[in-house]
């Protein structure tokens, strides 16, 4: 990509103007969508704790910025800059007060090294984990997107990353716990979903946005949703509700100790729990008719993006009456199972179309990674989009009320809900 514009980028020897050229780079990616994330590091400087500062793009007013993310030993700054004021910030910091820069950008890498005797180098290598590119698909490729940032200092407090070691662990780096390394993919996984259906929402251009989180556990996702959105310059306001009182400690002095403002652990349960404000309902592995109340919740309060990962699925099981022409397919209990399962998650993402959402039911992870995998992801419609959906309802309705009495269902529990019943 780069070694067009500078050839001589492939060697890795020092270069007297480095910064100068790195700076040219990096406002080249700016200018033609390809860059992903700046990372500087080494820091020097006379601010206490300061490790690190990461920079994104971020839309703000309809137009693009910079988002610089300080991040500390105990807290985390976020400040947003125009392109021109951002870019001449980092040309300032660039080997004085951060030795170190990597440049994101598609498929590469774009390194800065200044030396303690002031010596400045600049190397291109390919992104980890990015198969290299061809002249025949270069053109064609997408920046890889990284969502979080492993050095972020709360994982350590959630048990999911260790202090670095090794003799080129740098000062203060943390290294994923190996046997989290499937849970760690998860977390990213789910943050490229719910980014995208962000993207799509009405939620879009808004600049502060509430998010609760029922179920919340370690709060793996918790803090990934506040520390994305704070990435981005969103005022993000983030709830992890939990029943039991030692996650809720653990999470809320997590929160506590690295001066997290805006996110938040309440102990609490999804059928009496009232939030101020909802835009974001999430409800990951919820059990049973959880899920349904979860969604209700989420309907009720007029969210934009509801996202559940539904769990025992017991309520439709024994009221099912086994159409004749199933019956030989069926009479076996695993075969019922997944029927009872489709079944329910059928029915919760029509009644989420009736209310005017735009639905998907799919798999969120590879099944050798967990076996709890599906999604619901529900985003609300906007305009012509909602005018649409809601002249459809009686329709999608009458599709209900047939899977009901194909199956013999009496009672679903998110209808029931909605119906208040």
């Amino acid at each position: 990509m780069f070694t067009n514009l500078s050839p001589e980028l492939g060697a890795a020897r020092p270069q007297n103007d480095a910064d100068a050229r790195f700076m040219r780079l990096l406002r080249s990616a700016l200018e033609d969508g390809s860059f992903a994330k700046l990372l500087l590091s080494g820091y020097r400087g006379a601010e206490p704790q300061l490790e690190r500062l990461t920079v994104r793009t971020v839309e703000l007013r309809g137009e693009r910025h910079l988002s610089f993310l300080w991040r500390h030993a105990t807290r985390d700054i976020t400040k947003n800059h125009g392109l021109a004021e951002g870019l001449a910030l980092v040309e300032g910091l660039l080997g004085r007060d951060f030795l170190n820069a990597h440049l994101h950008v598609g498929a590469q890498e774009v390194q800065f090294a200044m030396s303690r005797k002031g010596r400045a180098s600049l190397r291109v290598s390919q992104a980890e984990g990015v198969a290299p590119a061809t002249a025949a698909d270069d053109a064609h490729d997408k920046p890889k997107q990284r969502y979080l940032d492993l050095q972020s200092p709360f994982w350590q407090d959630l048990g999911l990353t260790h202090a670095a070691s090794g003799a080129k662990a740098e000062p203060g780096a943390r290294a994923l716990v190996p046997a989290l390394a499937r849970k760690w993919k998860q977390i990213n996984k789910f943050v490229e979903i719910f980014a995208a259906a962000l993207k799509s929402s009405p939620l879009a251009d808004s600049a502060d946005v509430f998010v609760t989180d029922f179920g919340s556990g370690k709060g793996y996702l918790t803090f990934a949703v506040y520390d994305w959105l704070r990435g981005l310059g969103r005022d993000a306001r983030v709830t992890g509700v939990e029943l039991r009182e030692d996650m809720v400690a653990l999470c809320g002095g997590a929160a506590a100790r690295h001066g997290l403002a805006g996110l938040a652990f309440e102990q609490g349960d999804v059928r009496d729990y009232q939030p101020a404000r909802l835009d974001v309902m999430i409800a990951l592995h919820a059990c049973d008719t959880a899920t349904d109340w979860a969604i209700h919740l989420g309907l009720a309060r007029g969210a934009s993006i509801i996202m559940c990962s539904p769990c025992c699925h017991k309520q439709l099981r024994p009221q099912m009456q086994l159409p004749a022409a199933l019956k030989p397919m069926l009479q076996h209990g695993i075969h019922l199972g997944q029927e009872a399962e489709m079944v329910t998650d059928s029915l919760r993402a029509l009644l989420l179309e009736a209310e005017g959402y735009e639905t998907q039911v799919f798999e969120f992870v590879a099944l050798e990674h967990t076996s709890k995998n599906k999604m619901i992801l529900a985003v609300k419609k906007q305009g012509a989009a909602l005018a649409a959906a809601q002249k459809r309802k009686p329709e999608v309705l009458a599709q209900i009320a047939e899977i009901k009495r194909f199956y013999g269902i009496r009672e679903q529990a998110l209808e029931s809900l909605l119906c208040g019943a």
